[in-house]
């Protein structure tokens, strides 16, 4: 089995006759070969352009010596943190240690080191003086150029200073890769290789840079953190591929860490090349015995069908790295990697997700967008959808439709995310896409992101309005009513993020109360390396207004906002009653139905409004939907969006928004599953579209071709 992989050791090189490699690929993951990592990607691709590479993953990296494993390769070194940033990877938002790490064997945690590109970089040129080598992955190309470090509470320099390295490929990677390979194969020098787009390179002069557009030097940033907050407003405005202008960032008079323009994206033939690559699609043998790579569990039988977000969210890091243009494979491309999946061992007949960064972003925002580029300073869904925005499901209907109708499939699900507001925005087929969805592609439970429900942390999250949520849900809600079914919402909400005092934390308690089920954990925002909202945590303005933000940064308050989302739970009182005083809020003190706590000396409440929650059917399923959820998140790969960003450059893979993958969410019961819940008798024959207030289906459609038009989905 091991032969389908690439050589991880000597004995491998030797079994192909191999006395050299062209590339050594380092990882901080477990070596996976599989589309959903980016390791496995870059590898892959260098190997189809006829290269020579091996991998080294997870070297000691206390052992100069574990950078030898291949021996010295001919052109160069690719070094990648892995599918995550190692700091995500191993903290907490609270800054405590991960127990486990999912893109480990057996979930060991502790075998990569903090910030891992730059030590692996600095340990292999320990011993390797003059081989060239190129970082890239999340960490890389989130880190590329001067950025707020939230474990160190400092700002830190271009990744590339710090490692020694001599590029970065940021984004996602395999145009530059490519370039850098067959630039290094003609005999050009490492140093010479400054015009290749998607990467950044140091300079002792600008003497040749005659085109780029200066940031505040490093001394600047670190002296004003305002000047940190213009350099991104910058940086972000740069990150399109057909506008983004080259940038220098300064650090002496004779030290510029040079920034090229964006790769450009692949188009869809290019797509669907890099995902007919010759996959193992499982982990690498030498895993067995400790029960191989948990990650692996919630890809395995999932599609990547897009990349790109122009969703914007200003605490996800997709933007600055896969950029705003969404990517899609072709259908024929997915239903060839469906059709493998069918054969796979342990298949059973379930596709557990379609999507990439958003399921239902199957296209460009608008036509403008493939040919000028994305706009610099205004964004497609927020605060309302563009009008230029071409909203549209029907291709993505179509193909859920043609994997669902293959061979052997019984299901399949949309579990990585939707856009709400983006399906609000489809008024031909928006109605029809959530009846479609709620029919054939819920399991149980769908996963939403409205993040928080004060309009006010919204507009600093980039997030549409309260109300355009709750339209969503109430049509959810009808769909599933008129299907007979007891299905759930599964909410991500975020405490602590920028803009919310505890005036707003107060309302997202109420909001929680209101459902009916209390969560057992809660995200806190987690400064990530360079995402807007990073931006505002480490320097109290949103950069793109250059206005005040209010940031909720000590541990305590931060652990006030938590409990009041966690009120019923008992050792969370005493930090519930002194977040209430202090927001003024004590009318939610006493035995009232709208009170989150007793006063002293009283016994708990039973449940919101002062009585359980709910019958004891619904409890079952919230728990059920709940259990489920921390399931799903133990695997960490796609079937967890990448919220904190993910691709894959030298090594670019996905990151999860939540670190290990262990996220936090609230279960929310739709009103059909609440009113299913306490129904006696049998089950309503379930509404076809075409009723009052439903969405007509075509005659002779079975859930995906629909439509006239191009076929194509905008987001």
């Amino acid at each position: 089995m091991s032969a389908q992989f690439l050589p991880v050791n000597r004995q491998d090189m030797a079994e192909r006759g191999w006395d050299q490699v062209d590339f050594a690929y380092v990882s901080g993951d477990a070596y996976v070969d599989h589309p959903s990592f980016g390791a496995a990607i870059i590898t892959r691709l260098l190997e189809s352009h006829g290269y020579r590479v091996g991998v080294i993953a997870q070297p000691d990296w206390n052992d100069p010596a574990s950078m030898a494993a291949l021996g010295e390769p001919r052109l160069a070194f690719l070094v990648s943190a892995g599918n995550m940033d190692s700091m995500v990877n191993h903290y907490t938002v609270a800054r405590k240690r991960r127990r486990e790490d999912a893109y480990s064997p057996g979930g060991q945690a502790g075998l990569r080191p903090n910030h891992a590109a730059v030590v692996y970089s600095n340990l292999i040129r320990r011993t390797f003086k003059k081989t060239p080598i190129v970082l890239g992955g999340i960490e890389a190309s989130l880190r590329r150029l001067a950025h707020y470090d939230y474990w160190s509470d400092k700002l830190k320099r271009s990744i590339l200073l710090d490692s020694g390295a001599d590029l970065v490929s940021f984004g996602m990677g395999e145009r530059s890769v490519v370039e850098i390979a067959d630039a290094l194969d003609a005999g050009l020098s490492i140093d010479d290789l400054t015009f290749i787009d998607g990467t950044v390179y140091r300079a002792s002069s600008l003497e040749h840079v005659y085109d780029a557009v200066e940031l505040p030097s490093f001394p600047d940033l670190q002296a004003d953190s305002l000047n940190y907050a213009r350099s991104f407003a910058v940086q972000y405005a740069n990150s399109d591929p057909f506008i983004g202008k080259r940038l220098v960032e300064p650090y002496s008079d004779h030290e510029f860490v040079v920034q090229n323009p964006p790769a450009a994206p692949l188009s869809q033939a290019e797509m669907d090349a890099v995902y007919r690559l010759p996959f193992a699609r499982t982990y690498h043998p030498m895993y067995e015995e400790v029960g191989g790579v948990p990650a692996i569990k919630e890809v395995r039988f999932s599609l990547t069908s897009s990349r790109g977000c122009f969703g914007e969210c200003s605490f996800c890091a997709l933007t600055f790295h896969q950029g705003r243009i969404v990517q899609a494979r072709s259908h024929d491309s997915l239903v060839e990697e469906a059709r493998a999946i069918v054969d796979e061992p342990g298949f059973k007949g379930y596709i557990h997700d379609v999507g990439g960064p958003t399921a239902n972003f199957r296209a460009p925002a608008c036509a403008k967008q493939t040919k000028a580029g994305a706009c610099p300073h205004q964004r497609c869904l927020f605060p309302e959808p563009c009008e230029r925005l071409e909203a549209d499901h029907v291709d993505y209907l179509k193909l859920l439709d043609r994997l669902q109708k293959l061979p052997g499939v019984k299901k399949v699900f949309v579990r990585s995310g939707i856009r709400f507001d983006y399906v609000l925005a489809d008024r031909k087929h928006g109605d029809e896409f959530i009846y479609e969805l709620c029919e054939n592609h819920v399991s149980g439970q769908l996963k939403v992101a409205p993040e928080h429900v004060s309009d006010t942390v919204l507009a600093h999250m980039g997030k549409p309005p309260r109300a355009v949520y709750e339209r969503f849900v109430q049509k959810y809600e009808q769909a599933n009513e008129e299907l007979g079914k007891k299905q759930y919402l599964v909410p991500y909400l975020m405490s602590s993020h920028p803009g919310s005092t505890l005036d707003e934390a107060v309302e997202l308690a109420e909001y929680v109360r209101d459902l009916g089920y209390m969560p057992e954990q809660v995200q806190d925002f987690y400064p990530t390396p360079s995402t807007m909202s990073t931006v505002m945590y480490a320097t109290g303005v949103d950069p793109r207004t250059m206005q005040p933000v209010y940031v909720p940064k000590s541990p305590h308050e931060k652990a006030l906002q938590r409990a009041l989302i966690q009120y019923r739970d008992p050792k969370n009182r005493p930090l519930v009653l002194e977040a209430l005083k202090k927001a003024g809020r004590m009318d939610l003190v006493g035995h009232g139905r709208e009170c989150l706590v007793r006063p002293e000396g009283a016994s708990p409440a039973k449940g919101p409004r002062g009585k359980a929650s709910g019958s004891s059917t619904l409890r079952k399923a919230a728990s059920k939907a709940e259990s489920a959820r921390k399931g799903s998140a133990k695997g960490g790969g796609k079937g967890e969006p990448a919220r904190t960003g993910g691709g894959k450059g030298a090594g670019k893979g996905e990151a999860s928004r939540k670190g290990n993958g262990k996220g936090q969410r609230v279960v929310l019961p739709s009103k059909g599953a609440r009113d299913a819940a306490g129904a006696k008798g049998p089950r309503k024959e379930a509404k076809r579209p075409g009723g009052k207030g439903s969405p007509k289906r075509p005659s002779g459609s079975s859930g995906a071709s629909r439509a006239k038009g191009s076929g194509k989905t905008r987001r």
